[in-house]
């Protein structure tokens, strides 16, 4: 047990590493933070939006490589990881667009910055109507990452009448001041049809068929420098609920097993920006200096993902080493790819 509770925690250390979710600890981003509640609400969520959708995705994806339920307590724990390709009409985005009350372009014919998942380059210059130039910000610059990564570990076991169940579980770990905490739940379950409708003829039918759900929540929270230490309660708390079904079919070929899924997965997530932040905002006769204090500014809810997806993929199995890879084409197309380990069939 002490051996597979440092595999968990080193997975998703080197998971969470490469996700730019401590972009919003950076200087940059602070300056997001700028002319009050509603403005930076707005700008926060154009920002982080492919983000969301991506863990939305990965939270859904690599369930299952197979029609075939695992036999009566036979086990498998898999470790697999997806990167969820962010289209190019959300790798940046247009502040006019956004419906901002107080910021604008301070040339309205530049008016557009990378996402989190846009170039590695500053966007347009912004100022704050009313305020002094010293006030004027840059959109914050992308990750350079055009794809969203994300690791899943799950381990399932076989029950009976032909149904598996799978968890996935990460209890919150620390993962430094710069990366805040993770943690993260998710169950799922598998039924083959074929067995159900037809009993022990099933076996006349050259194929294996299952309808298969899945849940996940993922739970992140870091904490925030903005105001170069004048606050010490300022932190990021982010929710991402995963919701995943489907239909499989599959056809093992000795050690060889491709399948094809059709199902649909949404994901919603809840962001808050918690602690109190001081704003920049325009001169007026209550708010003289162009600073004003805001406690708990950012609460975003969304629900990114929703729809149809489809799936192409194989699992091989080499005694108790499993081998996984499949392609799913959706609102965001995303490979899923990893290696798992089990006793038997």
């Amino acid at each position: 047990m002490k051996k597979l509770s440092i595999l968990v925690k080193t997975c998703m250390v080197l998971g969470t590493l490469v996700l730019p979710l401590n972009l919003l600890a950076q200087n940059d981003v602070g300056d997001l933070f700028k002319s009050g509640p509603a403005d930076a609400t707005k700008l926060v969520d154009a920002y982080m939006s492919p983000l969301f959708k991506g863990l939305g995705v990965g939270l859904n994806s690599g369930w299952n490589n197979t029609a075939k339920t695992k036999n009566l307590l036979r086990f498998e724990l898999r470790i697999t990881a997806t990167a969820a390709f962010v289209p190019s009409k959300d790798q940046t985005y247009d502040v006019k667009t956004l419906g901002l009350q107080n910021i604008s372009p301070v040339n309205p014919s530049l008016s557009t910055g990378p996402t989190a998942f846009g170039d590695d380059a500053e966007g347009a210059r912004m100022q704050i109507n009313g305020a002094p130039a010293s006030s004027q910000f840059n959109l914050p610059q992308g990750s350079g990452l055009n794809f969203v990564p994300s690791p899943q570990i799950q381990l399932t076991v076989g029950l009976p009448k032909n149904i598996d169940v799978s968890l996935r579980y990460v209890p919150e770990i620390k993962l430094g001041d710069d990366f805040g905490k993770i943690g993260m739940f998710g169950i799922g379950a598998k039924v083959e049809l074929l067995p159900l409708i037809m009993g022990k003829k099933d076996k006349l039918v050259p194929f294996d068929l299952a309808i298969a759900l899945g849940i996940t929540r993922l739970n992140y929270s870091l904490p925030l420098d903005i105001n170069n230490g004048k606050y010490s309660d300022q932190e990021v708390d982010l929710k991402i609920n995963g919701f995943n079904t489907e239909a499989i079919i599959s056809k093992k070929i000795l050690f060889f097993t491709p399948f094809a899924s059709v199902g649909y997965n949404s994901s919603n997530s809840r962001l808050r920006a918690l602690g109190t932040y001081d704003f920049d905002v325009p001169v007026t006769p209550s708010t003289p200096t162009g600073k004003q204090s805001y406690t708990d500014p950012v609460n975003l809810k969304n629900n990114e993902v929703s729809g149809l997806k489809a799936s192409l993929g194989f699992q091989v199995n080499l005694a108790f080493l499993r081998v996984y890879g499949s392609y799913t084409q959706a609102e965001y197309g995303f490979f899923n790819a990893g290696i798992g380990f089990g006793i038997g069939k």
